[in-house]
């Protein structure tokens, strides 16, 4: 028997929006706390908020050395002001040739969807349901076009506020460590808590309003309504694919030329204000970890969000209109972002950082504090906002499903997320032997390094590939392709910590980065270093998780696509779908070959410039005149904006070209198959690239006996590590979070465009049937 949730509709209209707006509120006020900490010398600004936790009274370590405080200050602020300003400048450049495209493919949108029923203004039987009347596909049309734009615009915000927010924290994070460790954790922190409850909470909001517009139209339509809302998924990925590859190529073209010609040719520090890259690799670090990240992970929150409202309209929640059980994704969001709020105030309020040995652990314990409570709060969510007993819709079939099965399939998403989390932890962190025995390993040159670290990455597959699979055996065995969606939603419920913690750590990298250009103190780099050291290893596991939750989405979005399109069976030993399979497994090189080539000759052309300047500015290596900057900015902006449109297209024209010309069965091979070797590759990339950079930020740490006496900076274990570093640069910054991207965003477009496909596809067979 089919039962009503316990939670009335009414207070879910009020539930949802209510949430969203105390995470945008709790984010204005952390904005608001580190925007009392004053690029000025005075140093008694930023203590109207002090409290004495987290070395809020510490002497100014420039007071004890008689270091000028007011010169100083002046610096760092002179040099946010340079990284804010060519951030700002790229991402407007950026945002301005993807306005093209969003403009270009939101009319392919409306035409191809039109044109399914020959752009009829009439009522159409409903796709599932041949006895009912549904909107016609004009509506689809137009409906799916206005989320595509929306999703886009709301991914391409996300992008910025925290670019904006991250530029803004950076030098405050340089000066909050002259007063102690703890105290430029906390400002750090809070910064990317800013970025995270803004980009959790916008995401919520803006789905919601959207939904209840549509819904005046539609009405009792729910096929049609959440078969529209699927375009916001798409504008969200669709943005992220071109942050992140555009992002990601700048960032690394920038890195890349920096470390070759200051740290192997010329031995000078990393962040050395005698480098031209400099400026560009700081920006690098907020235009790609920052903004590509952000508008990556509200992407697959939107496709998650999409896929499992996709199903559930054709499920008995949209038979019944139970509207609260309908938008059950949205109230476990909800929760989220509350249960994040509470977590954030473990390490803002409720416990201080002493040492720098404890930002490491108060970091991951958010994700086990996170992760514990939001358990809670799913079974919490699952018990009020559900039936007893309710139907999922499963392939044809409706499979009558418990809400306990429905907790269980999201809970076993959130813990396999912290699992692949942890996981990547181990493999990509100097404190575990993984990473040590790469930085072993240089003892012999870069070659040894470059296969030890290559050998790191494959195995480092194996544990979240399985902790994945038995998500999926899981959900799908309780919920069917709706399960799948919400074990995804799962593991991004937290997405507000997460964030978090993946922007505290180019945050921390930039704060680093400002004391070294600054001259700041020896002791102040040693603590940016160490806050920059912890970042490193929880960025590796924010893109842990993005991978994860990425195969999760893209396995939803491929069981809707199948269910729209029609397609009852999948069968492998079909020619079509083998055709399929084998050049969808391909499309993971073929892209990855694109931007690791195009990182590398945006690189080539920053190495030359860099050696150009050392070569012919007299005094630039004494410290006696100013390298510039700024053509080194330009190199990386005019590179990263040419190199990301091959890829963009590939990913972009891929279902389109397969669905028009070779049908619904060939584009599901192709699915399947980026799916399967795209997750590899990332995983593997993202982890090989992670672990070069630690191991040989252990040698430069030179924390134990081992790692001394494989230093100092300069040595040739040192000399290796760095050349093991720079390549694997591409492959975390670019290669590998892009992938992740590339499998969600080509299931998003498959599933809106499935109507056409359905009707107008399979071009070529028919000619030759």
């Amino acid at each position: 028997m089919v039962t009503k949730a316990m939670l009335p509709e009414f207070w879910t209209e009020i539930l949802v929006p209510v949430c969203a707006v105390i995470g945008i509120v709790f984010s204005l006020f952390q904005w608001y706390i580190v925007s009392c900490v004053k690029l000025t010398a005075d140093r008694d600004v930023s203590s109207s908020l002090d409290d004495g936790k987290n070395g809020h009274g510490d002497y100014l370590i420039e007071e004890e050395e008689g270091v000028n405080d007011q010169s100083v200050v002046a610096k760092c602020a002179e040099i946010q002001t340079a990284i804010s300003e060519g951030a700002t400048s790229f991402l407007f450049t950026e945002y301005k040739y993807v306005g093209f495209f969003m403009v270009f493919f939101a009319v392919i949108i409306f035409l191809f969807l039109g044109s399914v029923e020959g752009f009829s203004t009439k009522s159409q039987p409903c796709t599932y349901d041949k006895s009912r009347t549904c909107k016609p596909a004009l509506a689809t049309a137009v409906f799916s076009t206005i989320s595509f734009v929306l999703g886009a615009v709301t991914s391409v915000l996300s992008g910025f506020l925290g670019m904006k927010i991250a530029t803004y924290a950076n030098a405050r994070t340089t000066l909050e460590a002259r007063r102690g460790v703890g105290k430029a954790f906390i400002v750090a922190f809070r910064s990317g808590v800013v970025m995270g409850f803004l980009l959790a909470a916008n995401g919520l909001l803006v789905l919601y309003i959207t939904i209840n517009l549509f819904k005046i139209y539609y009405g009792d339509d729910w096929e049609g309504l959440f078969e529209s809302i699927t375009g916001y998924g798409l504008g969200g990925s669709s943005m992220a694919l071109f942050g992140r590859v555009g992002g990601g190529i700048y960032t690394k073209a920038a890195d890349v030329g920096a470390d070759l010609v200051g740290k192997v040719e010329r031995n000078i520090p990393e962040d050395d204000p005698r480098n031209p890259a400099v400026i560009a690799d700081n920006v690098g670090d907020n235009v790609g970890d920052i903004a590509g990240m952000g508008s990556d992970l509200f992407g697959s929150y939107a496709e998650s969000s999409c896929a499992a409202l996709v199903v559930a309209s054709i499920s008995s929640f949209g038979i019944n209109h139970d509207f609260t059980a309908m938008l059950f994704p949205l109230l476990i969001s909800s929760m989220g972002i509350l249960v994040c709020l509470i977590t954030t105030l473990f390490a803002t309020d409720i416990s201080e950082i002493k040492a720098v040995k404890e930002i490491e652990p108060a970091l991951k314990n958010q994700l086990i504090i996170s992760t514990v409570i939001m358990t809670v709060g799913i079974a919490l969510v699952s018990w009020t906002g559900l039936p007893s007993s309710f139907t999922i819709y499963n392939f044809g079939t409706q499979k009558v499903v418990k809400n306990w099965e429905l907790f269980l399939c999201v809970a076993v998403g959130l813990w396999a997320g912290l699992i692949i989390g942890f996981v990547t932890e181990y493999y990509t962190s100097n404190a575990y032997s993984p990473v040590q025995d790469v930085a072993d390993s240089c003892r012999t040159g870069a070659a040894t390094n470059v296969i030890f670290g290559l050998a790191l990455g494959y195995k480092s597959v194996i544990i979240p590939i399985f902790a994945i699979a038995v998500s999926i055996f899981v959900s799908f065995s309780f919920a069917a392709m709706y399960g799948v969606a919400v074990a995804a939603l799962g593991m991004l419920s937290t997405i507000a910590t997460g964030l978090a913690i993946d922007a505290y750590g180019p945050i921390s990298d930039n704060a680093g980065g400002i004391a070294e250009m600054a001259r700041m103190s020896h002791r102040i780099r040693e603590r940016t270093d160490a806050l920059d050291a912890a970042g490193n290893t929880t960025a590796a596991i924010g893109k842990g998780f993005a991978i994860g939750s990425a195969a999760l989405v893209s396995l939803a979005l491929f069981g809707a696509f199948v269910s729209r399109a029609g397609v009852q069976t999948v069968d492998v030993l079909t020619p079509k779908v083998v055709i399929g399979l084998l050049v969808g497994a391909m499309l993971p090189y073929w892209f990855s070959a694109m931007t690791m080539k195009s990182v590398g000759s945006a690189a080539l052309k920053m190495v030359e410039e860099v050696r150009r300047q050392f070569n012919t500015i007299p005094g630039l290596m004494e410290g006696t005149a100013k390298p510039d900057y700024a053509t080194c900015v330009k190199i990386s902006t005019d590179a990263s904006i040419k190199e990301m449109i091959p890829p963009g297209c590939l990913v972009m024209l891929t279902p389109l070209i397969v669905g028009f010309f070779f049908g619904v069965e060939t584009l599901s091979g192709v699915l399947a198959g980026s799916l399967i070797s795209g997750v590899q590759i990332a995983i593997s990339a993202s982890n090989t690239g992670g672990a070069w950079d630690n191991a040989k930020k252990y040698i430069e740490a030179g924390a134990s006996e081992h790692a001394r006496s494989l230093g100092p900076k300069g040595s040739e274990p040192h000399k290796a590590a760095v050349i093991g570093d720079t390549i694997g640069d591409p492959l975390k910054d670019t290669s590998g979070p892009s992938l992740n991207i590339l499998i969600k965003l080509m299931a998003v477009e498959s599933l809106v465009f499935a109507p056409f496909f359905a009707t107008h596809g399979g071009f070529l067979f028919k000619i030759f049937s």
